[in-house]
């Protein structure tokens, strides 16, 4: 980490050298470096968190959480609830506006709200507890339940993995199996479709007619004021090339710099780090229960073995203010953090591994491990979930590709010869994992569930129990059984939890916190 901070230092000086002073920029264009490229439109389609910005940028919510975490309007005015729980009414803004300049409608809401249930975990459990939908006239649309759901605000919040943003009619009324075309959104910005180059740029424009909300901003709730005329998502891949640009004017921010070259950002007068998602992420490890070995929960048991958390946050974060080892499916610092069933877990026992898989009979067969290469913050993970499986007994074919591929990799249940997988990893942010419904790699109902497609109806029945009990202790009780019964069956290995700062040039301010990545409010002087 020393040598490559080192080259770093030399590289950005040498960068300052040729380009010169800072370069000027337009303060009505914010050009940006995003975690990854944008491939995919569909944020109902995919849970790529890239997909997911791209949506908060074109497209707005009926509620959304505040800095609190606590649901609030966005574009609903106004809703009751009937004494009984069951007939939920809500009313839409005045003048909200499709790009076209269209209004909004509550046509336009419900097939919207029914493709996401299709998709979303809470959306699902939405949908079992939903008797029927029906717009009462252009601003006024209900949910009629069978059964009361008292997670219903917040199931409009969701914030990811596929949050409920409204589309047209038209649009929303494409089979969720299929990709929507038109990014017609009512967002404060405007993709601007003519001119996205995969690979190169994405661009989005200030949507004139957007009215914002009247209250600050919270969280993703409250006022979305563009503050800048165009938005460049501009594809830089390699991380020090990335950094010369910011150093030298060239861009304004990078969303998701590499922790170890940090200290070459901390050292420049005109860049700070901010850590706008102050939870942080978890690092998560998923097997594909459609294929073998990963179908029999022993060989599941056998890789969890030869797991420790530390080498893989070492690897990847390696500064240790910016990780910790967490135990917790739920998160550490959240309310339902505990280590229950996580006794001699993570401690990478080998001897144990490979003494479960010789009693297996394991015939040496390759397992296929997914490595992406162009995100920093994952990058370094499979290297070291094949050096560990390997020490536990495994062979390993750890198969490299960049991010956008590797998603849509992983949403195939193919063998593996003819182009599935065995194991993937990613990172989630810890706001969205904070309890057994919200939390969508707890969720083990097969094909509906998320990559891997985990199934057991024990969990599903805790899962259901959590969503009908109100009371925090007895939460929790629920949450503990759900942990244990996750790592027994191998549904999701958390890896440890992380911080990821962002980078920005000192004339640029104004980024949320919030635990997905925004660009209204933010500014460019």
């Amino acid at each position: 980490m020393l040598r490559r901070s080192l080259l770093a230092l030399i590289a950005g000086a040498w960068a300052l050298l040729v380009v010169g002073p800072a370069i000027a920029q337009s303060n009505k264009t914010l050009r940006v470096v995003m975690h990854s490229d944008l491939k995919i439109l569909d944020p109902v389609w995919t849970t790529a968190y890239i997909v997911r910005n791209h949506g908060y940028l074109i497209y707005d919510s009926l509620f959304a959480l505040d800095a609190k975490l606590e649901p609030r309007s966005q574009m609903v005015e106004s809703w009751t609830v009937s004494d009984d729980q069951l007939t939920w009414t809500f009313k839409l803004r005045d003048g909200l506006k499709w790009h076209d300049g269209t209004p909004v409608t509550s046509a336009d809401v419900l097939p919207s709200i029914k493709r996401w249930t299709e998709k979303d975990t809470l959306g699902g459990l939405l949908a079992k507890s939903t008797k029927e939908m029906k717009a009462l006239d252009d601003r006024i649309f209900q949910i009629v339940l069978k059964e009361p759901y008292g997670l219903m605000l917040k199931s409009l919040a969701k914030p990811a993995s596929v949050p409920l943003f409204v589309m047209p009619k038209r649009v929303a009324e494409t089979p969720v199996s299929q990709q929507i075309a038109d990014t017609t959104g009512s967002g404060p910005f405007v993709f601007k479709k003519d001119e996205w180059k995969p690979g190169e740029k994405v661009v989005y424009i200030r949507n004139p007619d957007y009215k914002p909300r009247s209250e600050p901003p919270s969280g993703l709730a409250g006022g979305k004021v563009a503050k800048v005329d165009r938005i460049e998502w501009v594809s830089i891949p390699d991380s020090q090339t990335a950094i010369n640009a910011l150093l030298s004017g060239e861009i304004d921010m990078i969303e998701q710099p590499a922790h170890d070259l940090l200290p070459v950002l901390e050292k420049d007068k005109n860049v700070e780090i901010v850590i706008p998602d102050k939870l942080g992420s978890t690092y998560v490890l998923r097997f594909n229960w459609k294929q073998p070995p990963f179908n029999d929960v022993r060989y599941r048991r056998a890789a969890a073995l030869a797991l420790n958390q530390e080498d893989f946050l070492r690897a990847v974060i390696g500064d240790p203010r910016y990780y910790k080892v967490c135990k917790a499916m739920f998160g550490c610092g959240a309310p339902l953090e505990t280590s229950a069933g996580m006794e001699g877990m993570f401690e990478s026992r080998f001897d144990d591994s490979k003494k479960l898989l010789k009693e297996l009979g394991y015939d040496g067969t390759p397992i296929v491990v997914l490595q992406s290469t162009d995100l920093a913050v994952l990058t370094n993970l499979a290297p070291v979930a094949k050096t560990l499986l390997e020490r536990g007994g495994f062979k390993v074919d750890m198969q490299s590709m960049d991010w956008q591929t590797l998603v849509s990799r992983r949403a195939k249940k193919d063998p593996v010869a003819q182009g599935g997988w065995n194991i993937a990893m990613t990172a989630a942010s810890a706001v969205l994992l904070i309890d057994p419904v919200n939390n969508h790699y707890a969720e083990a109902s097969g094909d509906r569930a998320q990559f891997g497609w985990p199934l057991d109806e024990e969990i599903e029945r805790l899962r259901a129990a959590f969503v009908r009990e109100s009371d925090p202790k007895k939460q929790l009780a629920i949450a503990e059984q759900v942990q244990r019964r996750i790592i027994s069956e191998g549904v999701t290995m958390p890896l440890g939890q992380f911080l990821q700062p962002m980078a920005r040039r000192k004339n640029v301010s104004g980024n949320i916190e919030s635990p997905v990545t925004v660009f209204w409010n933010v500014e460019k002087k």
